[in-house]
């Protein structure tokens, strides 16, 4: 979930599509400009599992988010051709504000060649940026609040615990099921750890023309929208309709092959989605609203993660 443009929608079933040991242990130290914070990971290893020689974990250095922002860039900007704002450019690094309050999940392949005369380090090849609601509450809010009217939904659910999920993308080469796994495996064990109960972020759709996505658009609003207590609308000045076409008009089974991989992997994970969408100029994509309870999630997908996340333990 982001706002991300469609190479969050990397291919795999699970999907909804570094520096060594540091003194900052389950700490995020980062440098946005000449501003630095530091946060705490609330108690948990940020080495979250492996499979093979990549390791997925938590950002625990200022180098390990550059990583991340430029994998971000190469992949937004350099694949999709979204519009970088001046720093980005400069940069050559996706940055925005909420970098400096966000956890970073982080897919790193340890089987790197050393160059001349340097060691190998780990190569981040995948990323996903972690909002926690009482981080957000206590900083500028949610990156979705800026496209959705989120206020009522977390007004309504006071007693829960919501987690934004965005800024995802993966390295062409590691599109895979392996890595998308390895992601989503950090998730489960990071919604465990701070007993997080709902899962909510923008999932994109390629384009800017809404009419060229009125097939998967209005399967979305027809088949999968959001329980109104779970409900959440596009903010009325970016609102887009989702029902371009009667939902007689709409082929099921071709619609899920228009969908982006991403997003209907939410779908087999038990999500719904909320009311109108949003174009992204900058990105260059349609956004939808997801919205996930931990409660909803396919009792098959706990099963294979595992309880308590030891599936891909470390």
């Amino acid at each position: 979930m982001h706002s991300s443009p469609a190479p969050q929608t990397v291919s795999a079933p699970l999907a909804p599509a570094g520096a060594g040991p540091t003194p900052f242990r389950g700490m995020v130290r980062f440098i946005p400009g000449r501003v630095k914070t530091v946060r705490d990971h609330g108690g948990l290893d940020p080495v979250l599992g492996r499979i093979g020689s990549l390791e997925v974990r938590l950002a625990t250095t200022d180098r390990e988010i550059r990583q991340a922002q430029k994998l971000r860039f190469k992949v937004f900007y350099e694949e999709m051709s979204a519009a970088p704002s001046t720093a980005s450019m400069l940069s050559r690094r996706d940055i925005d504000d909420y970098d400096a309050i966000c956890d970073h999940l982080l897919v790193l392949d340890h089987d790197v060649k050393p160059k001349p005369f340097r060691p190998a380090k780990p190569k981040v090849v995948g990323t996903y940026r972690l909002l926690r609601q009482e981080v957000a509450d206590r900083h500028r809010g949610f990156y979705t609040a800026g496209e959705y009217d989120i206020a009522p939904l977390l007004d309504a659910h006071r007693s829960l615990r919501f987690l934004e999920l965005g800024r995802s993308c993966v390295l062409k080469p590691y599109r895979n099921k392996r890595t998308v796994e390895l992601l989503w495996h950090g998730i489960w064990t990071y919604v465990l750890h701070h007993r997080i109960d709902v899962m909510i972020g923008c999932a994109s759709l390629e384009g800017t023309d809404p009419k060229a996505l009125a097939l998967p658009l209005s399967f979305l609003h027809h088949y999968a929208s959001a329980p109104e207590e779970w409900q959440a609308s596009a903010l009325p000045e970016r609102y887009t309709p989702m029902d371009l076409l009667a939902r007689d008009a709409v082929d099921p089974k071709a619609a899920l092959h228009a969908l982006p991989p991403m997003i209907k992997g939410y779908l087999r994970l038990g999500a719904s989605f909320g009311r109108g969408a949003v174009v992204d100029r900058q990105f260059r994509t349609t956004d939808v609203l997801v919205v996930l309870p931990v409660s909803a999630i396919n009792p098959r997908y706990i099963d294979h993660f595992g309880p308590g996340a030891n599936r891909h333990a470390t």
